[in-house]
């Protein structure tokens, strides 16, 4: 059955309409960034650029590092355009743009979340890194699409619900884990936790400037979140989304975090952008070295 042209938007030269892309033009590995300026600060690092797109918010590189082929893409800043980025880069993977019809051998893409977050424990100070294994959204995305978890994903998010008392009043929290084929390579000199997906920088995250919160204990009570091994490490505005539709889509997601800022210490990174950098640099490394 054939995609009508007001549910898939291609532009004139038939590219995907949000990010101006087309099928080969983006690699099987991608990288998101949420700032459109901190693309080039990871393709300088490529041995070569074959490839630079731009339009609104969506930047993407794509080049080499050796023979392996990466593609580095921005996101903007929240999870409704994570919704736009995953469906497009699904599309270009696993779309016919010609015929608009599904192709019959689906391809799963490896993305990998590369940006800044709040962190919620004072062990994990700014500076350092968090890798999320599991995603909990409070933004309400992944509600909008037919979705299930497993026992383990339910016991955490019964429990985050009743812990937090984050309820239908605000949106009903979803949670998504982390693909294990990416986790296992970023272990070392990273901090392991849950992260949560706000669905603002303010008042969904705590800040008082001249409006009161509604649920004011919100920092406190993802601070002392406890489920088995599982806790809160941090927080931040696009990973639940990219681990949601990313797990339906049928691709290995990852997101790892510079912390910028310690809710729990209040202090914020000195150099927060040569943070990022070692970040990125330390990112590249590792997955050059994989066999994807």
């Amino acid at each position: 059955m054939k995609i009508s042209e007001s549910e898939l938007i291609l532009n004139e030269r038939g590219a995907v309409y949000h990010l101006d892309l087309l099928p080969e033009e983006i690699a099987q590995l991608i990288i998101t960034v949420g700032d459109p300026y901190r693309v080039a600060e990871v393709s300088k690092y490529f041995d070569s650029v074959e490839l630079k797109k731009s339009h609104r918010e969506f930047v993407t590189h794509t080049g080499f590092i050796g023979n392996k082929r990466i593609s580095v893409v921005s996101t903007g800043i929240g999870t409704d355009n994570i919704d736009i980025v995953l469906h497009e880069l699904d599309a270009l993977a696993n779309i016919d743009l010609a015929e608009r019809t599904i192709k019959p051998q689906l391809q799963s893409l490896n993305i990998i979340r590369i940006g800044t977050c709040g962190s919620l424990q004072a062990k994990a100070p700014e500076d350092s890194y968090i890798v999320s294994t599991h995603g909990i959204g409070i933004d309400n995305l992944l509600n909008f699409y037919v979705h299930s978890n497993n026992e383990e994903e339910k016991n955490v998010l019964q429990h985050f619900i009743m812990h937090t008392q984050i309820n239908e009043r605000f949106a009903q929290p979803y949670i998504t884990t982390a693909a294990s084929s990416l986790l296992k390579y970023f272990v070392n000199g990273f901090h392991h936790g849950i992260t949560v997906t706000c669905p603002g920088f303010y008042g969904p995250q705590g800040r008082v400037l001249r409006l009161g919160l509604s649920n004011p204990e919100l920092i406190n009570r993802l601070t002392t979140f406890q489920f088995g091994n599982h806790s809160i490490t941090n927080f931040e505005m696009e990973t639940a989304g990219i681990y949601g539709l990313g797990k339906l889509l049928g691709h290995n997601c990852l997101s790892i975090s510079t912390v910028v800022a310690n809710r729990i210490t209040k202090t914020f990174s000195k150099n927060a952008g040569l943070a990022v950098d070692h970040l990125i640099r330390k990112t590249l490394e590792t997955i050059t070295s994989i066999n994807f």
